[in-house]
């Protein structure tokens, strides 16, 4: 019986051998479909992954901050100009600001052309991958006439339906979102990008100082708007006794001091003396740590008086909880301040947070208090430097002698509520 059964099964098929053995049958089985692509798939795929690839959120953000900077320098440039339409008086200061005007002339005109240069970049983009779009699709198309068995239709009617009941259940027994803190607000945006720096000269004294900090008041007094100020530290590289102001950005860079130097003491160092290189300038006072102390100083420019606000106790100074990099530490970075339109932060570590950055908010007075503290779970000599923009807390790392890079960042908010630093890619 089974013998018939192998017989008759044969027959169906041409014999492939002309005496095979009694006990065995060799046939030939050919399919009537054609057989499947896969060499088209994979090349569908590695196109689609292409695609996917030259179409990045960063490329916007480089546009959007390529634009950010162009609306930002053309007010600056008018106002340079008007100022020193003002300040003219036909000598060497006015030859050195024509030529700041002319380097920001260049920076602008550099800035349009790569701004001209995305922009057609984008366009190309645009049209490459809509092309390569259509291709993909009438692809996808012919392969699915070889899924004669509609595995494919099968999925997307699953995907639909399942669509649609989400949609059903959602309507009925809506999801709650979590409450998202905000990562600080301020007038001019949060923190985006950060650009090359600006090199105009030399400096005012090229060479002679090591050391030191230079900015604009973030909450100027009246008249004040556009002065900066610079403090060097002119002792062993370690102390200060004064802030040199200037009048604005072009004084600043061609080294002319009007306003001059405002002392804190005729010695250098003594007591409430400038000790390191973090300094910050906020409503015409100057905050820094005062020297051989673990305390913050207050120096009120127009008074010319100093208040202080002692830091908790086992506060780090004197050299003893530096920011570093693997190779070295950077002497008397014990205390760091850093200012946004919310006021005045001192960064420090202490024994009892083993060595992690510790945040107090410096609030302004006579003398200055500690209002509210948080808490980190970065180590301070594992990082090289922290700044703060609309209430955040950026720490620094170091990349090479020439490059460092924000790669953590802290809601003051967040960590009030026990959360450690996310990871970020700002610098």
């Amino acid at each position: 019986m089974k013998l018939n059964v192998i017989v008759t099964l044969c027959a169906l098929f041409s014999l492939t051998r002309q005496a095979p053995p009694r006990d065995e049958c060799v046939c030939k089985l050919i399919n009537s479909q054609k057989a499947f692509p896969h060499d088209k798939l994979s090349t569908v795929e590695v196109n689609a992954t292409k695609c996917t690839d030259n179409i990045t959120p960063q490329k916007n953000l480089e546009l959007e901050s390529l634009l950010l900077g162009l609306e930002r320098r053309l007010p600056q440039l008018q106002e340079n100009v008007s100022m020193l339409e003002m300040e003219d008086d036909g000598d060497l200061y006015a030859v050195l600001s024509l030529q700041v005007l002319e380097n920001e002339l260049m920076e602008i005109k550099q800035l349009i052309d790569r701004l001209n240069g995305s922009t057609l970049g984008h366009q190309r983009l645009t049209t490459d991958t809509n092309k390569q779009l259509q291709d993909l699709r009438a692809e996808m198309v012919q392969l699915e006439t070889y899924d004669t068995m509609q595995v494919v239709k099968g999925h997307q009617d699953n995907h639909r339906l399942k669509k649609d009941l989400d949609q059903c259940r959602n309507t009925f027994f809506p999801t709650i979102q979590p409450t998202q803190h905000p990562h600080g607000s301020c007038p001019h945006g949060q923190f985006q990008n950060i650009t090359g720096p600006r090199v105009y000269t030399a400096g005012e004294y090229s060479g002679s100082y090591k050391y030191g900090a230079w900015g604009r008041d973030p909450k100027p007094e009246v008249g004040k708007e556009n002065w900066y100020w610079r403090v060097m530290l002119t002792s062993s590289d370690k102390y200060a006794n004064y802030v040199r102001l200037y009048s604005s950005l072009s004084a600043l860079i061609v080294g002319v001091s009007n306003p001059g130097n405002v002392m804190i003491h005729s010695s250098n160092p003594t007591t409430n003396t400038i000790q390191g290189p973090n300094v910050v300038l906020y409503g015409g006072a100057l905050y820094y740590n005062c020297y051989n102390k673990d305390a913050v100083c207050r120096f009120n420019l127009t008074t010319q008086t100093v208040t202080t606000v002692q830091l908790p106790k086992d506060t780090r100074f004197n050299s003893k909880g530096n920011f570093c990099h693997l190779d070295e530490c950077y002497p008397y970075t014990d205390l760091d301040l850093a200012t946004d339109e919310s006021g005045v932060g001192v960064i420090y570590t202490t024994k009892q947070d083993f060595g992690n950055l510790v945040l107090s908010k410096v609030e302004e007075g006579v003398p200055p208090t500690l209002n509210q503290t948080w808490r980190t779970s970065v180590y301070k000599q594992g990082v090289t430097n922290t700044f703060m923009a609309c209430g955040v807390l950026y720490a620094t790392r170091y990349v090479s002698k020439d490059t460092e890079r924000s790669s953590t960042r802290l809601t003051p908010r967040q960590v009030q509520k026990g959360s450690t630093l996310a990871s970020s890619s700002k610098r």
